[in-house]
């Protein structure tokens, strides 16, 4: 296989472990807030969190542009800070599937976390335990398949994430092009036998980590 043939999954790879990295810590982190607690505005930073579950790609990343563009503050001090923008750039496609991952972790370690048994908690509470070793030492462990599933999950989408990805990073060979743009660029150029290969990649890689949350699920 060529070299061009090897890039886009070198960094399709690279910008969905980082993203998993990122995801599984803040959906945990979120996730163990949300559950099992009862406030005012809950529904509302729910439904924020799980939004981009539900919208278009597009809108992810037409929403990425204004928050992060050259034009609002945030991206006006990424580029202070970095001297340069944030936009088209390696770490914008990890923030695109960062955003887009993010609802699938959090929703299955929330899941997790409100399964755990709080007379378990409690207990550990009463035998001298602080918050911290209680939510690594018990709520983990207890909540751990959930979690795995999520971050199975939550790879697979960033993997596979593409509209958000080509509006905010762009498709840069080398730099921000990704498998699934890749693909898109291929069938544009006539290209179906590199297409064809680069799909069936991800069929299988697709296929494989279903099967390990489905027998997670089953376990």
């Amino acid at each position: 296989m060529t070299n061009s043939f090897w890039i886009p999954i070198r960094l399709s790879l690279e910008i969905a472990s980082v993203s998993s990295i990122l995801v599984i810590i803040l959906g945990m982190f979120f996730g163990k807030i949300m559950a099992n607690r009862k406030f005012k505005g809950k529904v509302l930073i729910d439904t924020i969190f799980l939004l981009p579950l539900v919208l278009p790609p597009s809108v992810v990343g037409f929403l990425l542009i204004i928050f992060f563009g050259r034009n609002s503050l945030v991206g006006q001090l990424i580029e202070w800070i970095f001297n340069q923008p944030i936009m088209f750039t390696w770490w914008a496609a990890v923030i695109a599937s960062t955003v887009i991952a993010f609802p699938l972790m959090y929703q299955s370690s929330r899941t997790g976390f409100e399964a755990v048994d709080v007379d378990i908690v409690n207990a550990a509470r009463v035998d001298g335990a602080n918050e911290f070793r209680v939510f690594m030492l018990i709520s983990i462990p207890l909540a751990l398949k959930s979690i795995i599933s999520g971050a199975i999950l939550s790879f697979a989408r960033a993997l596979g994430e593409f509209g958000a990805t080509l509006m905010f990073a762009g498709n840069i060979p080398g730099k921000t092009q990704t498998i699934p743009t890749a693909i898109y660029v291929a069938i544009d150029s006539g290209k179906m036998e590199l297409a064809w290969v680069w799909v069936t990649s991800m069929i299988v890689v697709s296929f494989l980590m279903l099967i390990c949350v489905n027998f997670l699920k089953s376990k």
